[in-house]
Formats: C-alpha cells, sequence, structure tokens
C-alpha cells in the first residue's frame, strides 16, 4: 500500500499538470492558523488511502500556504530533518479529507528534472470543515549525500472532497542545502583559514612597500671631511722660486 501511494505521488509531481495548480508560496505575513480539531488530525506516516491513479488538480475555494516555523532563511542540512507547517483554508461548501503531503526536491537549474522524492506523510481523519482553516506539519530530510547549493522544493497536499480526489501545491520554491553540522562546515572552515592567511599576505606587502618607499624618502645626512690635495705640476712650476723656500723654511722650524 505504502510504496504504491508514494508511486502514485511520484507520477502526479512530475506531470506537467502540477505545474498549473494554484502555487502558494511562503508568505512572511501570513497567518497559519492552528486546526481546531489538533487532535483528530492522526499522522500515520506512509500508510495512506487509495485515491486513485489520474492526474488531478486543485479543488476550488480551497487555500493553501506554507511556513518554515524554524528556519526562516530555509536552510536545510543534508541528511537531518526539517520542519515546515501547511496551512489549508476550505472556503467551499463540502469538508474537506486531507490525505497525504508529500514533497520533491528538483535542481534549481532545470525544475522538471527529479533528484529526489522525500517520503509522503500521512493523515488519519483529518478533516477541514466549509469556512474553517487548518495546519498540518510535514518532516523531511534530504538526502545526506546531496551536495550543498540551492534546489527547488516541490510540496504537494493530496486531500478528497465529496470522495473525489484533489491536490494542491502548497510550496514550488528554493531551499539552501548546506552540509550537516551547521554553517561551520569543512568547507566554510577552509574558506575562512584561507581568507585570513590571504588578508596576512596582503597585509604583508602593503608594509613592506610602505618601508621601501620611505627609505628612498629619506635623505642622507651630509658630512663633510677634509681632504688635503696636491698639484704636483703646482710644486713642480714652483720650485726654486721664493714660495718653495718659505715653505721649506716654516717646515724645518716645525721640526
Amino acid at each position: 500500500m505504502a510504496i504504491r501511494v508514494l508511486l502514485i505521488l511520484c507520477l502526479l509531481l512530475m506531470s506537467p499538470s502540477i505545474l498549473q495548480v494554484a502555487r502558494c508560496e511562503p508568505d512572511p505575513d501570513a497567518e497559519v492558523v492552528e486546526s481546531a480539531e489538533e487532535g483528530d488530525i492522526g499522522i500515520i506516516g506512509e500508510d495512506a488511502q487509495d485515491f486513485g491513479t489520474g492526474s488531478f488538480g486543485p479543488a476550488p475555494g480551497v487555500e493553501t500556504v506554507c511556513v518554515f516555523p524554524k528556519n526562516p532563511s530555509k536552510l536545510v542540512a543534508a541528511g537531518e530533518e526539517s520542519e515546515l507547517l501547511v496551512g489549508i483554508k476550505n472556503e467551499g461548501d463540502s469538508s474537506i479529507n486531507v490525505i497525504a503531503i508529500h514533497a520533491s526536491v528538483h535542481p534549481a537549474y532545470d525544475p522538471s528534472y527529479l533528484l529526489q522524492n522525500l517520503s509522503a506523510q500521512a493523515f488519519n481523519n483529518a478533516s477541514v470543515p466549509p469556512s474553517a482553516q487548518a495546519t498540518f506539519p510535514y518532516l523531511f530530510a534530504v538526502s545526506k549525500f546531496l551536495q550543498s547549493g540551492a534546489y527547488i522544493l516541490m510540496g504537494t497536499i493530496v486531500y478528497e472532497i465529496d470522495q473525489h480526489p484533489y491536490q494542491s501545491t502548497f510550496y514550488n520554491g528554493t531551499i539552501e542545502v548546506t552540509e550537516p553540522g551547521g554553517l561551520l562546515s569543512v568547507e566554510s572552515v577552509f574558506l575562512f583559514c584561507l581568507g585570513a592567511a590571504l588578508i596576512g599576505l596582503l597585509g604583508f606587502w602593503i608594509r613592506s612597500q610602505i618601508q621601501e618607499f620611505s627609505k628612498k624618502t629619506k635623505k642622507a645626512p651630509k658630512v663633510e671631511v677634509g681632504t688635503k690635495t696636491t698639484d704636483v705640476s703646482m710644486d713642480e712650476w714652483l720650485q726654486g722660486t721664493a714660495y718653495t723656500r718659505s715653505q721649506a723654511n716654516q717646515s724645518k722650524k716645525k721640526k
């Protein structure tokens, strides 16, 4: 029974008509009203009843809304359980018998390609009377082998009105799959260390450039050094004159 229900839900999600189902994107201002008969929902896992194999759409007068109660950023850790709430509003004249909630994961670049069928959440005695609202929880977990990145999550709620099957897409938008362990994953730690190393190297290079520039702009101190030069040609030209004799006498006196 469970396998048959999953196959039916898979075929329904892959059918072109699912794209024409009334889409209900999560509205941060939307209010999801708790079911007045929450104790009668009776979640029974995947053991849902047989509701036919045909392709069908939403019922008139039925509105749905989706809220991620503890995860407004829609960050889903691979392999870990996540929760969302599906709100349904009945504006028709007959009661709604909610059968199951199902979802699937698709690549962001090609929503028509199916990556993973998530588990179906079935309900027992989950009815929504006319002019009433109800909220249904849905727990899911994407594959732990799914790489980090953005994906499309398509969620569908299946129900009956007067024994006629219907389905509505309550969410058809993106989620961000992350590695298990939260934000401090191996990849994020590596990127942080790499960024810190690059910043350190850049700071060291800037400091060395500043020091080199300051050395070039400094002026060397002037040092006066006394020198004595002797012009050989001048001495030869003055030999035998009174000047050379006076210089010789002064040198003798000093001795």
